[in-house]
């Protein structure tokens, strides 16, 4: 397994390079600079002023000169200066990473407590009246979009009832587990209630493949209970390909991240991006990028050890 590891982390460091190279021409392909925003807020600068600038930050060089001068600090641990913020791209990246992951892994951690045991029922019954009522739930999940779920969820708990903050991260000036709670409710009510329908679904599905099984009807012939008929034999079979589901789902979990952290104003990943791509925040926008990236990967690593542990017939040689 160590050997697997280490050729799939290397596989990533690659990929990592490869996208680097592409970010890095996209974001350098966009109109304007810097310099150029300089220009339009301040008249008073010259042609000159401006040559000297761009001489300054190396912006007058070709484009890959310019990449391989960024890889080689990079490489080095220097990955520059956020222009928007005025610090290190680390320094700025760095807390927000920690809030973009407490948002998804909460909202991931409750719609699988959901998801998991809702599919289970309906699958253990299909056609019942709770598992209609089941899939009924799960398209309508999937059928809302995240931008309006938002919207609704601001005008009912913070502009009717007044109970909960429209926006942010936590009060300024107060550093407490329970006020950072208070400004996550409605994010994470957010992203659980769109993504908790796909599960369900996926689980519901391949349950109901495992369930048709002939080692299912032996153990259920041998008298195994049902409860461990369907938790300790179905559900352990039915997970493998649910794995895969939410590994590949994690790119579009982060995506519906940045949705959420742009109608709350939450101070995460995919805001930070996104201010970043608009402000023409070049360091800012391709390190956290490259990180997000560098997550999606490493979540399918998670993925393909999980399935050694779900299935001991699994080997990685």
């Amino acid at each position: 397994m160590t050997r697997f590891i280490l050729q799939r982390l290397a596989e990533t460091l690659i990929v990592l390079l490869v996208m680097s190279f592409v970010i890095y021409g996209l974001i350098g392909l966009m109109p304007g600079d810097p310099i150029d925003l300089m220009l339009t807020a301040d008249p008073k600068l010259t042609a000159a002023d401006v040559a000297r600038l761009k001489a300054l930050q190396g912006l007058d060089q070709p484009l890959i000169h310019r990449y391989l001068l960024w890889l080689s600090a990079a490489i080095q641990g220097d990955f520059g200066y956020s222009r928007l913020q005025s610090l290190p791209v680390w320094q700025v990246l760095t807390p927000r990473l920690w809030n973009t992951i407490l948002l998804m892994g909460i909202s991931q951690l409750i719609a699988l407590a959901v998801a998991i045991p809702a599919g289970v029922r309906a699958a253990a019954r299909p056609g019942s009246l709770a598992d209609n009522m089941i899939n009924l739930t799960a398209f309508a999940g999937m059928s809302v979009p995240l931008f309006w779920l938002g919207i609704l969820l601001i005008m009912l708990f913070s502009v009717y009832l007044r109970i909960l903050p429209a926006s942010g991260t936590a009060t300024v000036g107060v550093h407490s587990l329970a006020d950072r709670a208070v400004y996550l409710i409605m994010p994470v009510l957010s992203l659980t209630l769109v993504t908790v329908g796909s599960q369900l679904r996926y689980v519901r599905s391949a349950m109901t493949e495992v369930l048709r099984q002939d080692f299912i009807r032996t153990a259920a012939a041998k008298g195994v209970s049902r409860r461990r008929l369907l938790y300790g034999h179905a559900l352990r079979n039915a997970m493998i390909p649910f794995v895969t589901i939410l590994a590949l789902d994690f790119g579009t979990l982060f995506s519906g991240a940045l949705i959420v952290e742009q109608i709350f104003a939450y101070l995460g990943m995919g805001k930070t991006i996104f201010d970043a791509i608009m402000g023409n925040d070049f360091n800012l926008a391709m390190v956290g990028l490259l990180l997000s990236t560098a997550v999606v990967l490493l979540s399918n690593l998670a993925a393909d050890l999980a399935y050694g542990w779900l299935d001991p017939r699994i080997t990685y040689r």
